[in-house]
């Protein structure tokens, strides 16, 4: 049996948020398509994120993986906030939905406003798909159907996922690639560069495959020999398409990260030379005061933090032998 090399740990939550702010009327079309109808874009959108914040502050509930409290405008003139929940988790929960029931009444009764509950649910169990939290007890009933988008079950639309011309289907296609090559970094990065390729195959304003880049980039981890490779497939691809979009910024995240180097490499050697001072000094001090250093002292000196050399410089003034100087009390 040959053990294939593992992926880095995968991580699905973070880049949701930030791609869902930057193209929410795509994200409301590709997994509510229903609910999207009834939008009036036209109108515009407003993400409400301090309000959402003063929300999560007073009811904290578990871990979000990303959610948004967005204000839209229905086509019937009535304005209503939209609640975003994407859950991403390897197993379900009996808490979430729960969750999303707290979340919607705390909100109203906040703010006094209707509130549509969305949820994504990328987790691998195909039979989990909870979609409403209620109760029943002496006559009284609340119930709260909220509308889900399970990313399992694109799973068998890979071909009209590469060709769908929502960016969203770009990061339903990597997220379902992730979980199928978990355990084969070869595979991984061949669906990585072939979804690179769709991502500049498109079209799209720098902006927005910067943003579904850093998507890929963050779901699909590589080993570094097999990053290395795939940063000279994109560097040819965007050579091939005239688009300087994503190797000119890890170029100016590279200069930013040398400069920061170089600072800290100054720092480090002005440290190290400042540290090294004080041994010399405590050197000549000892053997002064209590003879010649004996080679475990010297080693002492020499693995000592600037700190300890300091102290062990102010109590040699006063110490009657060495063990004083470098007594620990």
């Amino acid at each position: 049996m040959v053990l294939k090399p593992q992926t880095p740990t995968d991580d699905y939550d973070s880049p949701w948020k930030e791609v869902l702010e930057h193209a929410f009327p795509e994200f409301m079309d590709f997994y509510f398509p229903e609910a999207n109808a009834a939008i009036d874009w036209s109108k515009g959108y407003s993400f409400k994120n301090t309000e959402l914040r003063q929300v999560v502050r007073d009811a904290e509930l578990g871990k979000r993986f990303a959610d948004a409290l967005v204000q839209v405008t229905l086509l019937d003139g009535t304005e209503g906030w939209v609640y975003i929940h994407i859950e991403v988790q390897g197993e379900p929960e009996s808490q979430f939905p729960k969750r999303i029931y707290t979340y919607n009444y705390r909100l109203f009764d906040r703010y006094n406003r209707p509130i549509a509950s969305f949820a994504v649910l990328a987790d691998q169990n195909e039979h989990w798909r909870p979609d409403h939290f209620g109760y029943d007890i002496l006559g009284c009933r609340h119930r709260l159907d909220f509308p889900i988008a399970k990313l399992l079950d694109y799973a068998t639309q890979a071909d009209a996922l590469e060709d769908h011309p929502n960016p969203f289907a770009l990061v339903t296609l990597a997220h379902l690639r992730t979980g199928q090559t978990r355990h084969d970094p070869e595979a991984r990065y061949q669906a990585k560069r072939t979804l690179v390729r769709l991502l500049y195959k498109r079209g799209w304003e720098r902006q927005r495959i910067l943003d579904l880049f850093a998507v890929l980039d963050w779901m699909m981890r590589l080993p570094d020999g097999l990053e290395q490779k795939l940063w000279q497939d994109i560097d040819q691809i965007e050579g091939e398409t005239q688009m300087r979009y994503v190797t000119s910024v890890e170029r100016l995240a590279t200069e930013r990260g040398l400069q920061k180097g170089m600072e800290q490499g100054m720092q480090q050697g002005m440290q190290q030379g400042m540290q090294q001072g004080e041994i010399v000094l405590l050197e000549r001090l000892i053997s002064k005061r209590f003879g010649a250093l004996s080679s475990e002292s010297r080693a002492r000196l020499e693995s000592a933090t600037l700190e300890q050399l300091e102290l062990w410089a102010e109590r040699i003034l006063e110490a009657s032998d060495l063990d004083e100087v470098f007594s620990n009390h």
